[in-house]
């Protein structure tokens, strides 16, 4: 009987946190060079979860959790943070197309597999190739 290693688990998980992670980075980079109008766009959609107030403010949130959180996926770095501000945000998407009568495939379905992919993420932590494992233990040897 075959069976993996640890070894092998990790990396199978460090190569979906690393695709993951650099996609959705890609995704959230034209959001953040789109500006004051784009992020007052994508910011009005916190207006479905009743929350109306500085949508400019909440679609630069959204650019820069995406760009960012990629980022941080990938490097596991704020692992857990990243992926909790990253499932809000497909949270946030769901909730929109839903709310404008989109067709489920894709426009619904593509956030909410990847929100269930950041929860998932969450719950997983960064394993063994992360950043935030060095902080750990630099922060155990002081």
């Amino acid at each position: 009987m075959f069976s993996f290693s640890q070894t092998m688990r990790d990396t199978g998980y460090l190569i979906i946190r690393v695709g993951i992670g650099f996609m959705i980075m890609l995704h959230g980079f034209p959001k953040i060079m789109g500006g004051p109008e784009t992020w007052e766009q994508i910011g009005g959609a916190m207006g479905n979860l009743g929350i109306t107030f500085a949508p400019v403010f909440w679609g630069l949130m959204a650019a820069l959790t995406e760009f960012l959180g990629g980022i941080c996926l990938m490097l596991g770095l704020f692992h857990r943070i990243a992926a909790l501000f990253l499932t809000f945000t497909m949270f946030v998407a769901v909730v929109m197309h839903i709310s404008i009568g989109d067709p489920f495939m894709p426009k619904i379905a593509y956030p909410l597999e990847l929100g269930i992919v950041f929860i998932g993420l969450f719950f997983m932590g960064p394993r063994k190739w992360a950043i935030d494992n060095v902080i750990r233990k630099k922060k155990q040897d002081l």
